[in-house]
């Protein structure tokens, strides 16, 4: 499915216009024409006009700008994202400057369409823990109030407001030590692998019929899980409607069938197949030089 057909990136002389008369409050900011994120990264690159296939990839190094390009995307279109980003006080200018066109049919991109980070993934993780971290400590609170109660006598309560103090001595009195604590506390959160919370979290976030853009997915995936991701996508895109706009350099997700890959480190920017990429020759060329260990 085809939500997004081509997105416009601002050329050189657009940019150079817009430096040329840089407003002066922003330079008060301490932002001077060399300092001008994201102005300046893509002309030199020769990228200004994308074409997006059902699923299209960046690839490129740390730096080359792949982020930054689902960054402004799902900024210009509006699309739900958690995860802050590296948002100057130029980006507004520049997605002013920015353009796109939806495919035929495609009145609007649909509104649960959605951008998602691994570090949506790695603040759920963080979540898990805090909130299982204060479990943890509730339940010693817990097995000590158990302890403290059961070596005293029962108190005497004289009034209606100690009720309450009543019920919870007599109840430890006449409970086990597990069955007092268990009653007053959430379960613990499942705790499940780093790499397998990414998986569920992509998973469960990507519903039918519309528009995602990842950003490193493979991020704390094994390779196992990597080739689970990448059959999931194929699925989504060719089944259930779903556009998919990725960055990556895992070999694995970049050899997903039919897609567009955009190569950021070659410039000109160009599109190439998976396996003209840099670093997938160099996994390739790392493998073959080691293949007699394999045949042992």
């Amino acid at each position: 499915m085809l939500y997004l057909e081509k997105f416009n990136l601002p050329c050189r002389r657009d940019e150079d216009g817009y430096l040329l008369s840089f407003p002066y409050q922003l330079e008060m900011e301490c932002y001077s024409h060399t300092d001008v994120y994201p102005f300046k990264l893509f002309p030199d690159k020769g990228l200004t006009d994308i074409s997006f296939a059902p699923i299209t990839i960046f690839y490129g190094g740390n730096g080359s700008g792949k982020s930054t390009i689902l960054n402004v995307i799902s900024e210009k279109l509006g699309i739900r994202h958690s995860s802050r980003f590296n948002n100057t006080p130029l980006m507004r200018s520049y997605l002013d400057m920015c353009s796109y066109s939806l495919a035929a049919g495609a009145k609007t991109v649909p509104s649960h369409s959605r951008k998602i980070v691994s570090d949506d993934v790695f603040d759920l993780l963080l979540d898990v823990r805090a909130q299982n971290e204060g479990i943890d400590r509730r339940r010693e609170e817990l097995f000590e109030e158990h302890y403290r109660i059961n070596d005293t006598p029962m108190p005497r309560f004289t009034s209606l407001a100690e009720h309450d103090e009543f019920k919870k001595c007599l109840e430890a009195k006449r409970s086990t030590k597990s069955a007092y604590v268990s009653k007053r506390i959430p379960k613990e959160l499942k705790g499940s692998s780093n790499g397998e919370s990414a998986y569920v979290y992509f998973t469960q976030k990507i519903e039918e019929n519309a528009l995602y853009l990842l950003d490193e997915p493979e991020n704390s995936l094994s390779p196992k899980l990597q080739k689970e991701m990448v059959s999931f996508i194929e699925d989504s895109a060719r089944f259930y409607g779903c556009q998919f706009i990725i960055s990556t350099h895992s070999p694995f997700l970049l050899a997903v069938k039919g897609a567009r890959i955009y190569d950021l480190d070659s410039s000109p920017v160009c599109v190439k197949k998976w396996y003209e990429l840099e670093n997938v020759r160099a996994y390739h060329d790392f493998f073959k030089e080691n293949t007699h260990l394999f045949q042992k």
